[in-house]
């Protein structure tokens, strides 16, 4: 099904088929509901999912985990990592998901991280 975005007017698709679910499911859903408004552009959804995950990460300390129903086995663009030079960046959000330091010193790492690979 066609859709516009209710906030920029972009046309989209809706994966909601009744037998499928959309592809918004995908998504951590951190936003708030808006009566006011229909669905968002794939973009437009993003902007405000990573302005919820940045406030939720500003008013949570480190050791209050992520709840569940914001884990997603596939990692999303933007949302879990961004690429830089053609490597993927992991974001703050992607480590508290993860709930623990892998070690490796990584840029957006809430843990006190240990680089493992020089202990060995």
């Amino acid at each position: 099904m066609q859709k516009k975005c209710s906030v920029c007017g972009v046309a989209f698709a809706c994966g909601n088929t009744g037998q499928q679910a959309c592809w918004c499911n995908q998504l951590p859903a951190i936003m708030p509901l808006d009566f006011e408004q229909d669905c968002r552009c794939p973009q437009c959804l993003k902007v405000v999912i990573k302005q919820g995950i940045e406030q939720f990460v500003q008013q949570n300390p480190v050791t209050v985990a992520i709840p569940k129903q914001y884990h997603n086995a596939q990692l999303i663009e933007d949302i879990d990592y961004y690429l830089e030079d053609g490597k993927w960046v992991f974001t703050e959000w992607y480590h508290r998901k993860r709930g623990s330091c892998c070690g490796n010193g990584c840029r957006h790492c809430p843990y006190q991280h240990i680089n493992v690979k020089s202990k060995l």
